[in-house]
């Protein structure tokens, strides 16, 4: 097993690698420009270290690794356009820097080449496998995205629909990679169900303490201004949770709140979090999400080493703050 530093640092290395065609130009510089920005190749390297806590060398896992990254930068790129957002990683996003028009197109080229990536290198049933579950993945982020931008309408969404509804967005594109590596090193099914358990409730901690974050992080560590999911309503746990739990008078305000801009709607509504108990409700949720993917790594029977690797990654879920 290799530091998390060190799969990350290799995971740029093959990212800065990979060479496109100079022509068109504006087909390829924004994708160059959108995949080298930065991240946290949380997918990828998720994918190298489970292979190799199987004994497969990152260098015969590395195209799945860059087609799970790629694919997820694809879908940013879509996102910031839905979105409309200005910054990805402090930089100006691709609609911004270009214009919507190139970046769907570049989200379009992007996505081809994830496809053609993720089973490079592969000539037994593997092939098969895993482009299956890379097909398969892609509709369950479509389908979770679709789930997102319904619930902006709507102010009845429930906390079973939101809990499902990231557990596609987020949970399949971090469990993906998780049972992709397993499937590179030709696991029993035992191994494959522990590993795709164990990025599910992975992606569940993850997404949850973002919802967390972009509330009560810190701005200078966070790398962006807290409070945008008030501003623009978006259906977090904490919201929902929220206007679930309120009293008359405070689910009166959360309402009358919707649709406005102001740091002092983002006071209001943080207060409003925590007199619900909607804060500790979601720090206890994020707890319970990192319990289950330890319990579900323990079930892999790896190597200490490689068990300790994933439960200290399981736990930053609980601290990180970035």
């Amino acid at each position: 097993m290799h530091t998390v530093n060190e799969y990350v640092d290799y995971i740029n290395s093959q990212i800065g690698a990979i060479k496109y065609p100079s022509r068109p130009a504006r087909l390829y510089e924004p994708i160059k420009y959108t995949i080298e920005a930065g991240g946290k190749r949380l997918r990828p390297m998720l994918l190298l270290a489970v292979a190799d806590s199987l004994g497969v060398p990152m260098g015969m896992a590395v195209n799945q690794a860059l087609a799970i990254e790629m694919f997820h930068n694809f879908t940013l790129l879509h996102d910031d356009l839905m979105d409309r957002a200005d910054m990805r990683h402090g930089k100006p996003t691709v609609h911004v820097k270009w214009d919507a028009a190139t970046a769907i197109l570049s989200g379009d080229t992007m996505l081809t080449m994830a496809g053609m990536m993720v089973t490079k290198g592969l000539r037994d049933k593997s092939a098969l496998d895993i482009l299956a579950l890379f097909n398969d993945t892609a509709i369950d982020v479509y389908e979770g995205q679709q789930k997102d931008m319904d619930f902006e309408s709507r102010t009845d969404v429930t906390i079973e629909e939101y809990l499902d509804m990231i557990s596609q967005k987020t949970g399949a594109l971090i469990a993906a990679p998780c049972l992709m590596g397993a499937i590179l090193a030709n696991a029993d099914e035992d191994r494959r169900q522990a590993f795709k358990e164990f990025g599910k409730a992975l992606g569940k901690a993850f997404q949850l303490q973002d919802d967390w974050l972009d509330t009560y992080g810190d701005p200078t560590v966070f790398g962006k201004k807290i409070g945008g999911d008030i501003l623009n309503d978006k259906k977090t746990y904490l919201l929902i949770k929220a206007l679930a739990d309120s009293t008359g008078e405070q689910k009166t305000e959360l309402l009358s709140l919707m649709g406005t801009r102001s740091d002092e709607k983002i006071e209001r509504v943080r207060a409003i979090y925590d007199a619900t108990g909607a804060e500790a409700a979601c720090r206890s949720l994020i707890e319970e999400a990192t319990n289950e993917a330890i319990k579900a790594i323990e079930r892999a029977e790896l190597s200490d080493r490689a068990t300790e690797f994933f439960r200290t990654l399981a736990e930053k879920s609980l601290t990180r703050r970035s």
